[in-house]
């Protein structure tokens, strides 16, 4: 999967953003760094609780910072008012004026910047037709769809030419079809885009297709930022592993081997030294009923069918045991394996399908 057909060029001094952005409420503290130059589409991703929509809310001058710095294109904004920041905000709900036309939702930006009505209607027809929108501009929001609604929702935050665009969750309101759809669209509007893009979601594949960078944020912290492949190919949590779909363990390597932390012994194509993650995909894992003999497989342990659910096509078993672990496997041999909760069963893991990186 790669992420925006754009490719990235490097900032003058200055250009794009510099946040360090701390949020203190209550319990809960954010301190998260971002740096990207214009044309970089950035993902924050993380579970619910995370910070990924306090942190937007902060560049977008609606939660005051604690401390740190906000600067965009050389300009502190610490102290900017929301409504002064070169910034666009798609809202998770698009939040479309009801009573307005979708024209005239579009020209609401320019006319709050003081351009004359005649003057911001037209650029917002200009707008309506880059969105493949220009037959809808006299209808009101509630007889839009909603992937028109959020294209809408987009040129009204693009009409004021913001020198940051902030989208939460911009798909998360749409039904699974037109989702795919809405996401191309999106895909293309955000690879045009000369200025910083912060793209806030949960859906790690929203995240892959649209994303430049990823950071991950886990309990207002930074646990691991890249670009989308090597996120996917070496994922430092158990959530972004889970996200990824890959059994993810952290252990110490000697060699060909790793002692998983607190579990059993896992064998590795790699060779390393030291503090290791070691992962494989549940598709990597065969189930067994019986002890198998003579496999070449180097990874063997015993294990209890915990729980089954189906995940696409297939069928994915949770194991306890030894080595807790999920496996993925078609229904026809779940059937076969007269897969149960508490069944025992031996999985097996070939050495060439692991994956071990330093931690």
């Amino acid at each position: 999967m790669t992420a925006t057909a754009h490719t990235s060029v490097p900032a003058r001094d200055g250009e794009g953003l510099d946040a360090r952005l701390v949020v203190e409420r209550d319990a809960f503290r954010l301190d998260v760094a971002l740096r990207a130059a214009p044309g970089d589409v950035v993902a924050l991703l993380g579970p619910n609780g995370a910070g990924k929509t306090t942190a937007l809310r902060a560049l977008a001058g609606l939660v005051p910072l604690s401390a740190g710095h906000l600067r965009l294109d050389g300009a502190d904004l610490d102290r900017t008012p929301p409504e002064s920041r070169p910034v666009g905000v798609v809202f998770q709900d698009y939040l479309l004026f009801p009573h307005l036309s979708a024209l005239d939702n579009v020209a609401f930006g320019p006319r709050c910047h003081k351009v004359p009505k005649a003057a911001a209607r037209a650029q917002a027809a200009a707008w309506l037709e880059r969105m493949g929108l220009a037959e809808h501009a006299a209808s009101k929001p509630r007889r839009l769809s909603g992937g028109q609604a959020q294209r809408v929702a987009l040129a009204r935050a693009l009409a004021t030419h913001p020198r940051l665009l902030l989208l939460d969750e911009p798909l998360a309101a749409l039904d699974a079809r037109t989702r795919l759809d809405v996401r191309a669209r999106l895909r293309h509007h955000l690879a045009d885009f000369e200025a910083v893009a912060v793209l806030v979601t949960h859906d790690p594949l929203d995240a892959m297709v649209l994303a430049d960078h990823l950071v991950v944020l886990e309990d207002g912290r930074v646990v691991q930022e890249g670009g989308p492949a090597d996120i996917a190919r070496h994922p430092r949590s158990d959530y972004i592993a889970r996200l990824v779909g890959l059994n993810l363990y952290r252990g110490e390597a000697r060699g060909h081997t790793v002692q998983v932390d607190g579990g059993p012994l896992v064998t590795t194509t790699e060779e390393l030294t030291g503090p290791v993650f070691v992962a494989f995909p549940p598709g990597a894992v065969t189930l067994h009923r019986e002890r198998p003999t003579g496999s070449s497989a180097r990874n063997l342990w015993r294990c209890e069918v915990a729980g089954l659910e189906t995940h696409g096509d297939q069928i994915r078993a949770a194991l306890s045991g030894e080595l807790p672990l999920a496996a993925d496997l078609t229904t026809v041999a779940a059937a076969e394996l007269d897969l149960r909760p508490g069944a025992a069963v031996w999985a097996t893991v070939k050495a060439t399908q692991t994956h071990a990186y330093p931690a």
